[in-house]
């Protein structure tokens, strides 16, 4: 796909009306903060309120660039590697301001929050230990860390929260294998996934196969990243070699007719996020991401907001976007989150709960 240089700001600029404006043209629908889903593609440090970015760094002295001050949500595209330099460069000193636990339990805390008030009830969180282990007094603290302001903010909140270790493509396979071994001592205890993330272009699925064997044989779900800067064969990788349940993205398969038939088949579920997407050139538009196409094909699709922090745009928007740019109806919007809900390891209680609240959703006037 063309590099295209895109924006962050044309996906809030293209916005549905709001709930004001409907109800003057005499059409108002259910507001989709309402509706309950899950959210299975959220990233640690991309959760993080601006707010909270902006004083956090003013705590401890870290000086934020242009792009995360005034001029937030920066303008992004990373379909070529000096893009992806510069959004990893952002990324990177947005998590350099996270310097306490207390930092990182506001960080979890303030996340569920936002999650609470946009009708998520179960929300798997990613994070790469290894990003913060230097600080935390290593990997295996970290993760304790992690789980125990999970915990904390999920009984604070109402929110069911699972956590996702994901291991860092652009690093050694060993180092994968080293993170799968300590996701599985903690497979039942917090940790419902096991992932693969960054730059696809440096490190193939087909590397880590060992890692991910590791994390099945723990009973963790194979959640790698696939199918967003690279093409089709990204996304088959993911579904032949790493046994994926879930695909980050994956919007990519809809290049080749026959993996989409396989991932269909398969019931693999596409975690969808349309604003990063745009940010990062995948697509110039949102409605040029392919949901209609993914759904119409009978794929299970998830939406996610990525990284809010960098996108300015979190989990109800993704649902907004569907709705107005590819013109999903009420009940199309519930199946959805109905699929989000199905394809997460949410325990069957919260499953029950949340499904029961889309067809409630549904029916309210």
């Amino acid at each position: 796909m063309e590099a295209r240089t895109v924006s962050a700001r044309p996906v809030e600029d293209s916005r549905p009306p709001d709930r004001g404006e409907r109800a003057a043209r005499g059409s108002v629908r259910p507001d989709v903060a309402l509706l309950p889903k899950a959210h299975l593609h959220l990233h640690f440090t991309g959760s993080m309120r601006h707010a909270t970015l902006v004083e956090l760094a003013a705590t401890h002295g870290v000086h934020l660039p242009d792009a995360l001050v005034e001029d937030w949500p920066p303008r992004l595209h990373a379909t070529d590697e000096r893009g992806w330099f510069r959004f990893q460069r952002l990324y990177d000193i947005a998590r350099s301001v996270l310097q306490t636990p207390d930092d990182l339990r506001r960080l979890l805390r303030e996340t569920a929050e936002d999650e609470a008030a946009e009708g998520s009830g179960w929300l798997e969180i990613q994070v790469d230990p290894s990003g913060y282990a230097a600080k935390f007094g290593g990997l295996t603290p970290t993760v304790e860390l992690v789980l125990d302001a999970a915990r904390d903010a999920g009984a604070a909140t109402g929110v069911g929260i699972g956590v996702v270790i994901a291991a860092n493509r652009t690093r050694h396979p060993l180092d994968a294998k080293t993170l799968a071994r300590l996701a599985v001592r903690y497979a039942g205890d917090g940790v419902v996934g096991f992932g693969l993330s960054n730059d696809e272009r440096r490190g193939r699925a087909y590397d880590f196969e060992g890692a991910f064997r590791i994390a099945a044989r723990g009973g963790l779900l194979s959640v790698p990243h696939g199918g967003e800067l690279l093409g089709p064969g990204s996304v088959r990788e993911c579904v032949e070699t790493l046994r994926a349940d879930r695909i980050g993205h994956g919007v990519r398969a809809v290049e080749d007719p026959g993996l989409l038939d396989r991932i269909v088949d398969r019931d693999v579920a596409l975690e969808v996020c349309p604003a990063s997407n745009v940010g990062l050139g995948v697509a110039e538009t949102a409605a040029d991401v392919p949901v209609r196409r993914l759904f119409e094909a009978g794929a299970t699709i998830a939406l996610g907001a990525d990284d809010p922090l960098l996108f300015g745009a979190r989990l109800a928007r993704q649902y907004e976007l569907v709705r107005g740019e590819h013109g999903f109806s009420d009940a199309e919007l519930a199946e959805l989150a109905r699929q989000s809900i199905r394809a997460s390891a949410a325990p069957d209680d919260i499953r029950r709960r949340l499904l029961s609240g889309v067809d409630a959703w549904l029916t309210t006037p």
